[in-house]
């Protein structure tokens, strides 16, 4: 099971980030993707809150399943996803206070089987590659985002 993880300090307060990450409109705009998502049977983001992710990569796209596992604000948002009823990832956000602003962590790992690699290997063939690539990306959007706002 791979793990991939990246950090950036942001010049933002946490509780300003956390608002951030856990808005599906906005991971939208910064992952390169993550196109967004909508909340089933809830109003917003909380502990056990689920929703419908979409997803986008060249030509193709789909839906995931997703369920918050983890809304500490303003130190960690967590969630699972899944493709049906399969594993396919968890993805972790870690908000720690700075003299400026924050560190942000973002962590992914893989909880693919090995069919799920095989099938989801038609979308991209080098996921983990592309994964920290696109954690880069996400950080950096998020970091130009509430930097402006500073």
């Amino acid at each position: 099971m791979a793990t991939i993880s990246d950090s950036i300090d942001i010049y933002a307060a946490p509780d300003v980030v956390f608002e951030s990450i856990s808005q599906l409109e906005n991971m939208g705009k910064f992952s390169p993707e993550n196109t967004g998502g909508s909340w089933k049977g809830a109003k917003g983001p909380a502990l056990g809150a689920r929703f419908r992710g979409t997803n986008s990569n060249g030509k193709k796209s789909w839906t995931t399943s997703v369920t918050v596992v983890d809304f500490s604000s303003p130190r960690s948002f967590a969630f699972e996803v899944t493709v049906g009823p399969f594993k396919v990832a968890h993805w972790s956000y870690e908000i720690a206070a700075t003299p400026t602003g924050s560190t942000v962590s973002e962590t992914w790992t893989d909880q693919r089987s090995k069919l799920s690699k095989r099938l989801s290997g038609s979308i991209r063939k080098d996921r983990e590659q592309f994964t920290r690539e696109s954690i880069r990306t996400t950080l950096e959007g998020l970091k130009a985002h509430l930097d402006s706002r500073a």
